[in-house]
């Protein structure tokens, strides 16, 4: 199996979508979050390799989420995603600890892959 991920996203439409892409392209989808609260918890819980994370959720943003899970003594891989384009987001993505960014239309698993390589 790939590496482990737990897939952060408030719209359960593309937590059903991201979960069979990425499945399919032979990523371990280890679990699911809907808000930053529950991805943080989840995150203890699961231990995944890498978390996916929409940038836009309804408590925590995902920016936040990325900045606490990057603090943690053994922390994933965290890759953002949004519906918008990265300069939506500023010097505060750029400044991210965030492994890198995805337009939610160009996920793939080879798109992941490559921002994990690098």
């Amino acid at each position: 199996m790939g590496r482990t991920v737990l897939v952060v996203d408030d719209h359960a439409d593309f937590l059903r979508a991201a979960t069979a892409l990425l499945a399919a392209d032979g990523f371990e989808v280890v679990g699911a979050a809907a808000t930053g609260a529950e991805a943080l918890l989840a995150n203890e819980a699961l231990r995944p390799q890498v978390v996916l994370v929409d940038v836009r959720l309804p408590d925590i943003d995902g920016l936040t989420v990325a900045e606490r899970l990057s603090a943690l003594p053994e922390p994933p891989e965290v890759v953002l995603v949004s519906s918008r384009e990265a300069s939506t987001y500023g010097a505060r993505l750029r400044s991210s600890p965030a492994r890198g960014f995805l337009v939610k239309a160009d996920l793939s698993g080879a798109a992941l892959r490559r921002l994990l390589s690098d």
